[in-house]
């Protein structure tokens, strides 16, 4: 059952639990205005004691650098849990500044949200971040 957590004019949030997954969808656009909303909802999850995160980008419709921020914010908190973060859904604008940026290679990025959670979570799989493991 998804739960909404943020709710903003130009952008809202919302989660579900699949399979040990917590599925944070971002709906709208993530900017300097919105992405501190972003942060302190996955904060809040993470206080709640989720751990695994799949963020769910299909419905973004823009990220400024501070959206690219938060989600670094995040994966550092999450890191120092021992959970687990991928995105699913990106698309291709988004994928290509997270190409740019250099954070391509440092997140598992999946087509869909389906496809992110169909195995269970792997404590532990950020150990590498922000330099995944080679070959």
């Amino acid at each position: 059952m998804r739960t909404n957590i943020v709710r903003h004019e130009s952008m809202m949030v919302s989660y579900d639990v699949v399979n040990g997954w917590t599925v944070v969808e971002v709906d709208g656009d993530v900017d300097a205005h919105t992405a501190p909303m972003i942060r302190e909802a996955v904060l809040g999850l993470l206080v709640e004691g989720r751990r695994h995160f799949v963020l769910d980008l299909g419905f973004v419709t823009f990220m400024d650098s501070m959206g690219l921020g938060v989600i670094v914010a995040i994966t550092k908190r999450v890191r120092e849990l021992d959970g687990s973060l991928c995105m699913a859904s990106v698309s291709s604008r988004l994928l290509r500044i997270l190409e740019l940026t250099g954070m391509r290679e440092s997140y598992e990025i999946y087509p869909t949200a389906a496809d992110a959670t169909q195995s269970a979570p792997s404590p532990g799989s950020l150990a590498n971040w922000p330099h995944p493991t080679s070959g």
